[in-house]
């Protein structure tokens, strides 16, 4: 009863991710206790070849995800929710949305997965001195302008997925800074868009026969605990198509998911990191000041408090293990052992742990499109292996689980060999890490540190996003946001810690060496693999 009064009086906080396989809602009281979800499948589709998600298919993901947390709701608590303390929105980083000033979408959504942009990324890395990956929204409008595209002469407003859906429901044209350091750099000390390079770029769309200003295309900047602006009446007619939700409800600044996987893992302050492994992979670590040069292998973002942050970011996680997964469910099927996924995978995860730590002599790229880290613009799921290695299952699935962290160890390499950066803490969160022990192990392998994966960390980036949401309408009383995760969240918190061995440390180490090695295997795939 207490739970369902929270909710009818609004004290509870609604956060919704976009992520690449799901769209999922997080409701939460502002402790940070999750109280219901709602979940909405979807895939996106390669399309002219561009990998995209249409307009259509994001609303209605949109509606029904919400639809489904509202039917969560009714169904473990009796009642319709009508209004929340606070929602806010996120989703995947990066990518293009480009819209007239009447709001018409000008060209197909462009997500992080493409890799179209190198001329562009190469342009600006060179004129500001500043790494701009190729999937970064800037890089998007300037290859845009490059080729001449249309619609660029109307060009009016150019954005992310999360900021588009805050469009939607407050009318605001805003984003976060964790997820605006993913559209064009950030100046740490303003936490707003670095001035000189806006100038900058400003004298390349003059050059180019524009007459917009980019300061005035792309969405303002704020920070968490600032308003964001509220839900309004077409906005709350927008989520809620049972027209049960009420217009009003404060809206906290949208964020990407990389801020809101460091929220969901404490990771916000310097010196601590986390990797989110899951259909893309990244590691971010925060922090105590700048690196001594430009890596076009690191991206350089924020915190959604400014807080810079260094981060290596694999277009390719487990997307391609995860078909291997659903071939070996098919073969089980087809003996007559029909099993639950969940089982399949557990068991798959965990019988690797039973594989040589150099996976035997296999080798594995997931790569199902180009991957920034290593230098390669589009993708072909690789296996390979040499004619006297260890070819058994064990083996065959750790290659695979470790070629899912494989770009990944490149960027943590450069930042914690080369950088010398200090952890004090690294966290774990997203799928790779639902089987217990398992892709843990190995991400300690691969950082040769250790790795805590969080009781909560299964919540993932919704449950961070519901945090943010939070903390701007109840959580600034404990000041800044690592005080308020550190106070009100985390305190207490069961957690469990893998500290790598020697061994493993070792048998990664020599994968990777190898891995460095065939990536000319890789090259040659995408080049003669065109049909």
């Amino acid at each position: 009863m207490e739970i369902r009064e929270l909710i009818e009086q609004g004290k509870t906080a609604l956060g919704i991710e976009f992520g690449s396989t799901r769209i999922k809602a997080v409701l939460t009281d502002f402790d940070g206790h999750v109280l219901a979800v709602g979940f909405h499948d979807w895939e996106n589709s390669l399309v002219n070849g561009i990998w995209t998600y249409s307009l259509d298919e994001i609303h209605a993901g949109c509606r029904s995800c919400y639809s489904s947390l509202r039917t969560a709701v009714e169904e473990k608590y009796g009642i319709t929710p009508k209004t929340y303390g606070a929602i806010g929105i996120s989703a995947m980083m990066h990518g293009y949305m480009a819209f007239d000033k009447d709001g018409n979408l000008l060209t197909p959504f462009q997500t992080w997965r493409n890799s179209n942009t190198e001329a562009a990324a190469d342009a600006l890395t060179e004129l500001f001195d500043f790494n701009i990956p190729l999937r970064w929204t800037i890089a998007h409008v300037y290859q845009c302008m490059l080729d001449q595209e249309e619609h660029v002469k109307v060009l009016d407003f150019a954005t992310t997925l999360d900021s588009y859906i805050h469009y939607k429901l407050t009318g605001n044209k805003v984003t976060g800074v964790g997820d605006a350091s993913g559209i064009f750099p950030i100046d740490s000390e303003k936490n707003d868009y670095d001035a000189e390079m806006i100038r900058k770029f400003n004298e390349l769309v003059v050059k180019c026969g524009y007459d917009w200003k980019i300061e005035n295309v792309l969405p303002k900047v704020l920070v968490a605990g600032e308003a964001a602006g509220t839900l309004t009446e077409e906005g709350a007619a927008f989520l809620d198509e049972s027209g049960n939700l009420e217009a009003g409800i404060p809206l906290c600044p949208p964020e990407g998911d990389a801020g809101t996987g460091m929220v969901a893992t404490n990771s916000v302050a310097p010196r601590t990191g986390n990797v989110s492994a899951g259909t893309s992979t990244f590691a971010m670590v925060v922090l105590e000041k700048k690196l001594s040069k430009v890596y076009r292998e690191i991206d350089m973002v924020t915190t959604p408090t400014g807080f810079p942050v260094a981060m290596s970011h694999a277009n390719n996680g487990t997307s391609d293990l995860n078909a291997w997964v659903n071939l070996f469910g098919e073969f089980a099927e087809l003996m007559g052992h029909k099993t639950d996924a969940g089982e399949l995978f557990g068991k798959l995860y965990t019988n690797s742990l039973n594989g040589d730590p150099d996976c035997g002599g296999l080798m594995a790229y997931g790569y199902l499109s180009g991957e920034g880290v290593t230098h390669i613009n589009e993708g072909r799921p690789l296996f390979m292996r040499t004619p006297d290695a260890k070819f058994n299952l064990a083996n065959f699935m750790k290659a695979h689980l470790y070629t899912s962290l494989g770009a990944v160890k490149l960027g943590l390499d450069i930042l914690l060999k080369e950088e010398g950066v200090k952890l004090d803490k690294l966290f774990g969160h997203g799928g790779f890490f639902k089987t217990k022990g398992v892709g843990q192990r190995y991400l300690a392998a691969a950082a040769g540190a250790p790795v805590t994966v969080m009781e909560t960390a299964g919540e993932g980036g919704p449950w961070g996003m519901a945090l943010l949401a939070a903390y701007l309408v109840d959580g600034k009383k404990e000041g800044k946001l690592e005080d308020y995760l550190e106070k009100r969240i985390f305190s207490g918190e069961a957690g469990s810690t893998i500290v790598p061995t020697e061994e493993d440390i070792a048998g990664f180490e020599t994968f990777t060496e190898r891995y460095k090695a065939a990536l000319p295997a890789e090259k040659t795939a995408v080049e003669s693999m065109r049909w």
